[in-house]
């Protein structure tokens, strides 16, 4: 091979990576939502027979085939809740969106959401926000705890208000919790999870989900070079060697920069 023909060769190849990472970071990873599935006993080991849905972080500008995608799964699969754990519109313009998206999403099913930074932060009207979660079969949990019902089995919800942005309060928030057969803890910003581990006494929590993170947004081969205010030590994915078990979601959306890299957007469902 001549110089010529190697410099041509090593340039076209730099151009073909960066156009493959440009690609990937600016469309692919953002637009093809990737579902993630678990099973989650409850104490002793049993299965209840529940379906719930965790999608985090939609930052909703617009409404496009990932929304869709989200929306025909969640409809196809009829989950008994799906929970949206903060950060779904970034400024209360942007409430005309999330109603559009709540309303692709059956009627039927039932939806727990609670609020992120960005809620705060952009200055949405939390009684419009309220509104329209309740419009659409669902109820907006501000430190405070639900049960709902599905055939003989419980799960009740406790809902934590942001970190961050609001004033997480989770003894407050159990004082409305009930007898179940399993206790999920909604909280937007992972690192309040280590307040929960201080603060929890006799009651049970069978799991917490969060988000905020979304996975470092620029992950580089398990390095985030930034991850927002509110992370703690979580990044993504399962944390179990601890007590209350905990799930960060990578979210759907994208803050700041409009980018994903190492870091695809997700919603996650659990079998319990």
């Amino acid at each position: 091979m001549s110089k010529n023909t190697r410099r041509k060769f090593i340039r076209n190849s730099f151009l073909l990576s960066t156009g493959l990472l440009l690609t990937d970071s600016f469309w692919a990873e953002k637009f093809f939502v990737r579902v993630n599935e678990y099973v989650v006993p409850t104490s002793g080991g049993k299965l209840q027979g529940l379906l719930l849905v965790q999608i985090s972080d939609l930052h909703l500008t617009s409404i496009n085939y990932p929304h869709q995608y989200i929306i025909k799964k969640i409809n196809e699969i009829n989950p008994h809740l799906v929970f949206f754990t903060g950060d779904s519109i970034d400024k209360n313009e942007n409430l005309p969106l999330l109603e559009e998206f709540l309303s692709g999403i059956k009627l039927n099913i039932k939806k727990v959401a609670i609020l992120g930074n960005w809620e705060y932060w952009g200055g949405v009207n939390l009684d419009k926000l309220t509104s329209l979660y309740n419009k659409y079969n669902g109820e907006l949990l501000i430190n405070a705890s639900r049960k709902y019902m599905f055939s003989n089995k419980a799960i009740s919800v406790t809902g934590i208000d942001d970190y961050i942005g609001g004033q997480a309060n989770y003894e407050l928030a159990r004082k409305s919790l009930v007898e179940n057969d399993f206790h999920i803890v909604l909280n937007h910003c992972p690192e309040y999870r280590d307040q929960i581990q201080l603060l929890q006494k006799e009651e049970r929590i069978d799991l917490i989900v969060s988000g905020h993170t979304h996975g470092g947004q620029v992950n580089l081969f398990g390095f985030a070079p930034f991850v927002p205010p509110g992370s703690g030590n979580y990044l993504s994915g399962w944390y179990k060697a601890t007590t209350p078990h905990l799930y960060v979601s990578k979210g759907v959306g994208t803050s700041i920069l409009p980018i994903r890299f190492g870091a695809r957007a997700e919603i996650t469902i659990f079998h319990i």
